[in-house]
């Protein structure tokens, strides 16, 4: 592999995150040759030798695949190459001025589709869709990029394959999901699949300490308890609340004997992930106010003025809030599935003997996964992680959250 594996690829050097430090995570994971790229050219795309670039006769698509609950809150972009101005093209080790908009949000050619509700909207998608049809403004290229392509309803995603069917010939998509699996097969086939790698817990724990100023201890332990995910590391180092209702759902579902057990862990669950998201929306939408107020030129006790009342009423609008809570109400329980995943992962391992290569999740329960392992069978385990599996599809199709839980819950009860 070359010193530099993202020269192979043209106008696109490579899939970044929008936060500098996790760029350089990511470029860590391409150096150590945990990222692989499929070489071979996608549908309508050839590659020249002689300059060792992608080339488009009609388009490329990329299809980034993230691994469940590993995108966290880092979007992904595109690290556009530099014109002439750029003598590195874009491959050094500090950015771009191109990159450096790219990072900041502000290129015109560099469009970012994400949403903080359930789902991505159908109008929401033929809006990026008129966009992709225009031309660059200063770059070769122009790049459309989708967080959470998974989130779109069928309907809305046969809008997008028209597009990608019949694109614009100076367009490249950027589609971004958990997994190939969870995107159409008829759009599946049109992209070519670039793997990323999740950040071992020593680089998480390395980025925490390094740009959050935690304690080594902490870092540690966050990183570990994040499997992978850095968004969900911050999280846990910065917020002790949220990383006890972790422990309490940990020895909860340890504990678990009866059935009246399983219906009040339930019940504790969904009270807790409410009052989280609902914690965090009234933040964002704070800090949208404020930033509303500076953006105007308006000081914190200002009235507003009659011409922008309306837009500054839209920003905490009823609904819209509702909307953004029960997305991110659905983000809790999806982030409370993967720790119970957990427990049934270090079963698995202390039951093989594989602690010494692998290591385990829920340390600070060792003794209780350990006596959990000795009443499991090896096929036990393995059950009641495709009775988690089979939960995350019911919450997935707007299934009843308690009723989801209560029912997982008697299941995971080990007699």
């Amino acid at each position: 592999m070359p010193a530099n594996p993202l020269k192979k690829y043209g106008r696109i050097s490579s899939l970044i995150l929008r936060k500098s430090a996790n760029r350089k995570l990511f470029k860590r994971g391409l150096a150590d040759e945990r990222v692989g790229f499929d070489r071979r050219p996608a549908a309508g795309c050839r590659t020249t030798q002689s300059h060792r670039k992608w080339r488009s006769e009609s388009h490329c698509a990329v299809l980034a695949n993230l691994r469940p609950s590993r995108i966290g809150p880092f979007q992904c972009g595109a690290r556009v190459r530099g014109g002439a101005g750029e003598p590195d093209h874009g491959l050094g080790d500090e950015p771009t001025k191109a990159a450096q908009r790219v990072l900041a949000g502000t290129h015109p050619d560099v469009t970012v589709l994400a949403t903080n509700k359930v789902t991505i909207g159908i109008d929401e998608v033929r809006d990026i869709i008129t966009t992709s049809e225009q031309m660059p403004s200063t770059a070769p290229w122009r790049i459309i990029i989708i967080e959470d392509v998974d989130r779109m309803l069928e309907r809305t995603t046969n809008v997008l394959l028209k597009e990608i069917e019949e694109p614009s010939g100076h367009t490249i998509w950027l589609l971004c999901a958990p997994s190939a699996q969870d995107v159409l097969p008829t759009i599946r086939s049109r992209t070519r699949i670039v793997n990323l790698a999740v950040p071992s817990t020593q680089a998480v724990a390395a980025f925490l300490k390094q740009n959050g100023g935690f304690e080594p201890k902490i870092a540690a332990r966050a990183a570990r308890l994040a499997e992978g995910h850095i968004g969900i590391a911050n999280l846990y180092a910065k917020n002790e609340q949220v990383m006890s209702d972790r422990d309490e759902l940990i020895v909860g579902v340890l504990g678990l004997r009866r059935a009246s057990d399983a219906v009040l862990l339930a019940g504790n669950l969904i009270d807790s992930a409410k009052a989280q998201a609902e914690a965090e929306v009234k933040v964002k939408a704070a800090e949208a106010e404020a930033d509303f107020r500076r953006v105007n030129g308006l000081g914190a006790k200002d009235r507003i003025p009659p011409k922008l009342r309306g837009a500054y009423n839209a920003i905490a609008k009823k609904d819209e809030l509702k909307r953004q809570t029960t997305r991110l109400t659905r983000d809790v329980l999806d982030r409370a599935l993967n720790s119970i995943a957990s427990i049934y992962r270090d079963v698995a391992v202390l039951q093989n003997n594989a602690e010494d290569s692998v290591g385990l999740i829920n340390l600070e329960n060792r003794s209780s996964i350990t006596e959990l392992s000795v009443r499991l069978t090896r096929g036990g385990a393995v059950r009641r992680l495709e009775d988690i599996a089979v939960a995350r599809r019911r919450l997935a199709g707007n299934g009843n959250p308690v009723l989801v839980f209560e029912a997982l819950f008697c299941s995971l009860i080990a007699s």
